[in-house]
């Protein structure tokens, strides 16, 4: 080939390649724009699954509560260690001795980003009162269950008064589906706001391109720091190895809940980083306990003691990715007690065939339908488990794998015999054991497998109603936690790590071990040294 075709050839694949660049979710031209040290550029983050909806008192994942919270912001946000509420579109608050008042004051200096129905308008008290209470009314998740009604006392003062004490009250409102949105864009889009999301974060929505990313781009009239990026695109990429290969290829600039030997490949890069946290983290897999085989007790200590959950792990995680779990809290959450670990039953072939007999099943022979998402790590997970228990009990295991939003549809509603995912939030143990295991979350996705225990119920309440105390909290919650176990609801097997590759060149990103992701924090903020 002569010189003149070389040259040639060279400039077509250039142009066919920065044609891609510039039409895909990936990189942006703004990456060369001219700025400060830390301004400008576009930051990519992958996310291991597609967001359903982006309404805040819709969403059930991560992956939405992760694009929402730099669209939106709360009244309070979580320390960068989790471990303190610091102030956010509130200055200051004030709790009663009962636990039933909060009052807040409110900045003044707050703006909602421009809509289609408002102009980007300044946040009022009435906008806090009607962002909560709707949380209360319509969440999916009763993340506000807890409260009555807002009272607005001025301009910049508002008092949530709770239907009886609670003090979790200032956590729960640290949750992305608690942030604070216009009534108008709320109203005017209808059912199709989660599609058009406006809050008043340091990033606004600016387009859903469906199964493949969202972009959102600076908000230059945020009240907090100014954003350092120009834009932020979260993209969609369900494999763990195809994470890493767009990290590598530069596709990307951050791989989240990588696993496997996608971490070692990364780890070779010079250009990358792997960067890793103990989890707030529980993978499990809920049995129904209202209808089917496993609505008997006997059925369900059965199939514990038929998973050999050492070997389970360790075929999941062969890179070190997690620990075994025990117990429905994280070993992180202050609530934990390790004692209780050993009420879980232990790994027993032959007890498993005895107590399925008894159950009135001594050949097994019935069919059991497990719900996963189509991340390849559940289905791996799914076919051990499935291995297991046609050998040890001659149950047959159908593996059932869906897209987010149909699957946390399934497993809410009770459909699912059993169903397989992961519970990720903060240290208060509300937030596992009252989610999942409380009688009025039944046919939320925290509790979809139907637990209900009269005693459980009265102690989570007390947990959060009789005193702000963090160690007799723990107390009522250990107590809950050893009833919880003694009914064998469930097998919660690993509490994985937080581990996230990125570039080298992304600055200030802040590891949470609950998985949220922040781009624009009180404690920090996101850059890209160009």
């Amino acid at each position: 080939m002569n010189r003149r075709k070389k040259g040639l050839l060279f400039i077509l694949v250039a142009i066919m390649v920065l044609s891609f660049t510039l039409t895909g979710c990936g990189k942006n031209k703004s990456d060369k724009k001219a700025g400060g040290d830390k301004e400008g550029g576009t930051l990519t983050i992958a996310l291991s699954s597609t967001p359903k909806n982006l309404d805040p008192v819709k969403y059930t994942g991560v992956y939405e509560g992760n694009i929402i919270r730099s669209i939106g912001d709360t009244l309070v946000f979580y320390d960068k260690e989790l471990k303190e509420v610091i102030p956010g579109l509130a200055t200051e608050w004030e709790i009663s001795k009962d636990l039933k008042e909060y009052k807040f004051t409110l900045r003044d200096d707050v703006y909602f980003q421009k809509g289609k129905y408002q102009d980007g308008r300044k946040m009022t008290a009435e906008d806090v009162k009607y962002s909560l209470e709707r949380s209360e009314k319509e969440s999916a998740m009763g993340r506000l269950r807890m409260l009555d009604h807002v009272e607005v006392v001025s301009d910049n003062e508002i008092i949530a008064y709770l239907k009886e004490p609670n003090a979790a009250f200032l956590t729960v409102l640290t949750d992305s589906g608690n942030i604070i949105v216009p009534k108008e864009e709320v109203e005017g889009w209808g059912d199709e706001f989660g599609l058009h999301l406006v809050g008043t974060g340091s990033y606004a929505f600016k387009e859903w391109r469906k199964d493949d990313c969202v972009i959102l781009e600076k908000n230059e009239k945020y009240w907090g720091s100014k954003p350092n990026l120009d834009q932020v695109v979260f993209k969609f990429i369900s494999d763990t190895n195809m994470r890493a290969n767009a990290l590598r290829t530069g596709e990307i600039d951050v791989a989240t809940d990588l696993q496997g030997e996608s971490i070692e490949a990364i780890k070779k890069d010079e250009k990358l980083e792997i960067r890793e946290k103990p989890g707030m983290k529980v993978s499990f897999v809920s049995m129904n306990l209202k209808n089917g085989p496993t609505k008997d007790k006997k059925v369900r200590e059965a199939i514990l003691s038929a998973i050999d959950v050492d070997a389970l792990v360790k075929g999941l995680y062969s890179w070190d990715e997690a620990e075994r779990a025990y117990l429905p809290l994280p070993p992180g959450s202050w609530g934990y007690d390790k004692s209780i670990e050993e009420l879980v039953p232990k790994y027993d072939p032959a007890k498993a065939k005895k107590l399925l007999a008894e159950a009135g099943y001594p050949n097994g022979g019935f069919e059991l339908n497990i719900y996963i998402t189509d991340d390849p790590m559940r289905v791996k997970m799914a076919t051990i488990i499935q291995s297991d228990l046609k050998e040890n009990l001659n149950i047959d295991l159908k593996i059932n794998t869906a897209e987010w939003g149909t699957f946390s549809d399934v497993a809410s509603k009770g459909k699912a015999d059993l169903y397989g995912m992961s519970w990720a939030w903060y240290p208060d143990p509300d937030f596992f054991l009252y989610q999942m295991f409380h009688s009025a979350q039944i046919g939320s996705l925290g509790n979809g497998q139907g637990f209900e225990n009269a005693k459980v119920d009265e102690l989570l309440n007390r947990a959060v109603s009789e005193t702000g105390n963090q160690e007799e909290r723990a107390k009522l919650y250990q107590e809950a936690l050893k009833i919880i176990a003694e009914e064998y609801p469930r097998l919660d097997y690993s509490n994985e790590k937080v581990i996230y590759g990125m570039n080298k060149k992304v600055k200030d990103f802040v590891l949470f071990g609950d998985n949220q992701i922040f781009i624009n924090h009180p404690e920090f903020n996101v850059y890209k040294e160009k």
